[in-house]
């Protein structure tokens, strides 16, 4: 026998989950079913598509064994089993960064906490919250030699050969005092049917069945093995026999996830492509959402048999939230990742799941829109990003996008917009470009809300970026109100054109300010600022330059505005009767740096902007 330590992170993770989490216990048993279908998972696959396992016995099920005199649970399962070194490698250490990610997660709601264990692939760790001793005996399918791992969660583990008459794993847990509670056969067929009913292997539970005797007048106890699984494919069986419990369960079975999902659209198709999907949508956004190594969540199945739940290639990125499965009829048992990327039958499959998905949340949108929004509140980012990805469904996805706006409070989509629209409005205004309280105070907007005009307030990170390219929505041009174009649609044929009268102020400020602005002109957007700034259509903001600068693009060029004065502010008209004053070249850079400030531009030169703020100041006092 040797003695082993675990890896720093396995003890760290050991200690949150025995002392922390211990307000839902019960998740150890739906881990561990859970890994057992894993590994029963794994090696039916083998079996169908391995010429060196086509030959190996395959009986799959999963055994619950109860001793409640010695408070003793043991799982097993007869799936793909582990050497040596797999007991080694996977329950002795965490190779992935998950452990790490698991730890800044954690919240302090045991609740949230608990149902985080699963989705972390740490599954097998939450036994100590019920055992303070586990054994491990597992024999790797088409090896002779068993091998046995021990461990009280504390110090280390011990592992040594053993003996395993088939292959598979055996999880021996030596219930703790918090354990002793599920040496109950009621209690533990409770638990498999909350979390595990689904589970596409039978679930077998012995334990000692109380039975009248009626010839001695004594109940006795009686060694008796039940099936307590219902082991069905739920997402083959038709829509009208199942109900809405049925599909919860069956989730949350999949999922490890503890509240109820927010939709599902369960589908089968028919016709030259046969195939099965089961589509959930959870309550709450996953932890990875946004990180670049998300967990899918999608399952992949051919023909009822699992064939891998990690590949990326079965939806787009921005619909990375949805969960569940695809069973296709079609494709080979052997399907590889990398034939995937290139298979017809699944590139079918994805193009009408994603219509599907899209269609079915469009109509949850129009006829149930309290739910709609919860939906919103999570993963109104995600569609956002298939915008920039999915041409195919933009017009879907505009549909579907909800927006802050300076007319209506909360959220609203475009077609609502659309309906608000003044008469002889030309466009749909949007302003981008930082914070929510930043972009309402625009000066950018002043025009707008003179004339009651809608504009949208995109003040997410990703939105310059995504609506860029988004030129319009159904027969409508969006245009964002900080870019030169719009100053086209805003000009009042009824109003003289003030160009000419501003020329000579406009043509000092364009001396002053020189390099740092592209061009000076009068504005028909402000109605009580002196100045702002604009970009042209092709150039990002100035707001995007500086976050491409951030992220290290250090070819980015310093930022080169139009600078837009208002022909009717007071300031304006005082620096135009100035003819040739020196100050009108200090009120230049005023203009300037006061505009940068209000679109959230950092100073380039604060010193320089004191200075000439004191003259200015010297001068008004």
């Amino acid at each position: 026998m040797s003695k082993r330590e675990f890896q720093t992170e396995v003890s760290q993770l050991l200690q949150l989950i025995i002392h922390s989490l211990y307000s839902h216990p019960e998740i150890f048993l739906r881990e561990l079913i859970s890994n057992s279908s894993d590994a029963l998972d794994k090696l039916r696959h083998l079996t169908l598509t391995d010429d060196a396992y086509k030959t190996l016995p395959f009986d799959p099920r999963i055994d619950l064994e109860l001793d409640e005199e010695n408070k003793t649970l043991t799982i097993a399962d007869t799936g793909i089993g582990m050497n040596e070194e797999d007991l080694i490698a996977h329950l002795g250490t965490i190779a992935r960064s998950g452990t790490k990610n698991f730890l800044a997660q954690l919240s302090g709601d045991a609740r949230k906490d608990s149902n985080l264990i699963g989705q972390f692939g740490v599954g097998f760790y939450s036994a100590f919250m019920v055992a303070d001793r586990v054994e491990v005996i597992s024999r790797k399918a088409g090896e002779e030699q068993a091998w046995r791992w021990v461990s009280d969660g504390k110090s280390g583990f011990d592992i040594e050969a053993a003996e395993r008459s088939v292959a598979g794993t055996t999880v021996l847990l030596h219930l703790n005092e918090e354990g002793r509670q599920y040496a109950n056969s009621w209690r533990l067929q409770e638990i498999v049917k909350k979390y595990s009913n689904h589970i596409a292997f039978p679930i077998f539970l012995t334990y000692d069945k109380s039975e009248w005797n009626e010839a001695e007048k004594k109940s006795e106890k009686i060694r008796t093995t039940e099936q307590v699984n219902a082991a069905s494919a739920l997402w083959r069986r038709s829509k009208n026999e199942l109900k809405e419990d049925d599909y919860k369960e069956f989730y949350k079975s999949i999922t490890g996830d503890s509240e109820d999902p927010l939709f599902w659209f369960h589908t089968k198709a028919e016709g030259s492509l046969e195939y099965t999907t089961l589509f959930y949508v959870p309550s709450k956004a996953p932890f990875d959402l946004y990180q670049s190594e998300y967990r899918t969540g999608v399952k992949l199945y051919v023909k009822r048999v699992f064939i891998m739940d990690d590949a990326k290639e079965l939806l787009p990125q921005y619909l990375r939230f949805v969960r569940g499965v695809i069973d296709s009829e079609d494709l080979p048992l052997n399907v590889s990742r990398e034939i995937l990327q290139q298979n017809r039958v699944l590139t079918s499959i994805r193009t009408a799941s994603v219509k599907k998905i899209l269609s079915e949340l469009k109509n949850i949108a129009a006829n149930q829109p309290e739910q709609y929004l919860k939906f919103v509140a999570e993963y109104n980012r995600p569609l956002k990003e298939g915008l920039y990805s999915d041409f195919a469904n933009r017009e879907t996805l505009l549909d579907l996008i909800r927006f802050k706006s300076t007319k209506v409070e909360g959220l609203t989509s475009l077609a609502d917009v659309k309906s608000r629209m003044k008469e002889g409005q030309k466009s749909i205004y949007y302003i981008t470009g930082g914070a929510e309280s930043l972009l309402r105070t625009s000066p950018l907007l002043e025009i707008y809300k003179k004339k009651g005009m809608e504009v949208l307030i995109l003040d997410d990170e990703i939105d310059e970026i995504v609506f860029s390219g988004v030129d319009k929505y159904d027969d409508i041009e969006l245009k964002a109100v900080n870019k030169s174009s719009t100053n086209e649609d805003l000009k009042d044929e009824a109003e003289p054109d003030k160009t000419e009268a501003l020329k000579p102020l406009i043509d000092k400020l364009k001396i002053s300010l020189g390099d740092r602005v592209k061009e000076v002109r009068a504005s028909v957007r402000l109605a009580d600022s002196p100045s702002c700034i604009v970009t042209d259509e092709e150039e990002p903001s100035i707001k995007m330059q500086q976050m491409l600068r951030a992220m290290g693009q250090k070819d980015i060029p310093a930022p080169k505005p139009t600078l837009e004065i208002n022909p009717d502010h007071e300031i304006v008209s005082k620096l135009l009767a100035r003819g040739d004053d020196p100050i009108v070249e200090d009120a230049a850079w005023l203009l300037l740096d006061q505009a940068l400030l209000l679109e959230g531009v950092p100073l380039q030169d604060p010193a320089s902007f004191v200075q000439r703020l004191n003259r200015i100041l010297n001068l008004s006092i």
